[in-house]
């Protein structure tokens, strides 16, 4: 079980209550797919992904970066328990869908690096530090029915 400061549990909630999910789950799931192009594979039915702007106009692409912010929003809620909270995405992913652990902590990468940007110089050390631990212990959970 992880320990969260009091500090981390208002930096990840003061960060997710802030963020335009419209904006920044699309642009987070897209640096994702034009960075790491292997990881394009899990999204052949998604349409035309053949280079940078196809995937960053594309809106199936756009509508899935928003659903996994979402998706973090539970993470969120249930801090003391994320493992608990992902189990049955984990076996989704794991089992049905094939996804390769690794690519969420690629995603987890471009979303620090959106969110970095969006923030600024807001985005002080602490509150990187906090949100990085958040996503490390999510990126665990989804990749726990892998181990």
């Amino acid at each position: 079980m992880v320990k969260w400061t009091e500090q981390e549990r208002t930096s990840i909630t003061s960060i997710f209550s802030s963020l335009d999910y419209d904006d920044i789950g699309p642009k987070a799931l897209s640096r994702c797919l034009i960075v790491y192009p292997w990881t394009q594979r899990y999204f052949g039915s998604f349409g035309n992904l053949y280079n940078a702007e196809a995937i960053k106009t594309n809106p199936a692409i756009a509508a899935h970066g928003i659903k996994v912010l979402h998706g973090l929003d539970r993470a969120v809620k249930n801090m003391d328990d994320i493992k608990g909270t992902y189990a049955e995405l984990s076996i989704l992913h794991s089992e049905k869908l094939h996804v390769d652990p690794d690519n969420f902590r690629l995603l987890a990468d471009c979303l620090t690096i959106v969110i970095a940007a969006k923030m600024g110089n807001g985005f002080t050390p602490d509150i990187q530090s906090a949100f990085q631990k958040f996503l490390a212990v999510v990126v665990s959970a989804l990749g726990r029915q892998y181990h």
